[in-house]
């Protein structure tokens, strides 16, 4: 990758509806080899998808939970399970096996603390395994950014 590319990455991360015209424009390339780079990117893997980008609070989902979690055991197949199991639950948004003094943190988002609850109850106590688990609320997003591409 070179510094056209990671600009032509810049501005799909900006807006990744913009056309191929002006995508090219803001790296100073035409339309064709500006696709020719996107579609190499794309297949190469660099490029994994388009998305949306919505608000929590627009769709009613007001609250964001950190969610620390530790497990009774380690063993491959309890990590392989316990994932799975995350996979299904749609207030989960992200999940991460992490090192340090516990193994997952999750992001979480509820309507407010009674949907926090009911989903404490109702979806993650359920899962079997669990040992300890500690919340922190969002109280504010200082920073929510596009993946760096100037290293």
């Amino acid at each position: 990758m070179d510094r056209v590319d990671k600009r032509i990455l810049a501005e799909l991360q900006k807006n990744s509806r913009a056309s191929l015209q002006e995508i090219g424009q803001a790296v100073g390339l035409s339309a064709t080899p500006c696709w020719s780079r996107i579609r190499k990117m794309e297949e190469s893997g660099v490029i994994t998808g388009y998305s949306v980008r919505l608000s929590p609070q627009a769709l009613g989902l007001g609250d964001t939970v950190l969610i620390q979690v530790t497990l009774d055991s380690h063993s491959d197949n309890t990590l392989e399970k316990f994932g799975e199991v995350l996979a299904t639950i749609p207030e989960v948004i992200e999940a991460h096996l992490v090192s340090g003094d516990y193994d997952y943190l999750l992001r979480v988002v509820v309507k407010d603390t009674r949907d926090y609850e009911r989903f404490l109850r109702e979806r993650l106590y359920t899962i079997k395994g669990i040992r300890h688990s500690r919340s922190s609320f969002v109280l504010r997003t200082l920073k929510a950014a596009d993946l760096p591409l100037s290293m």
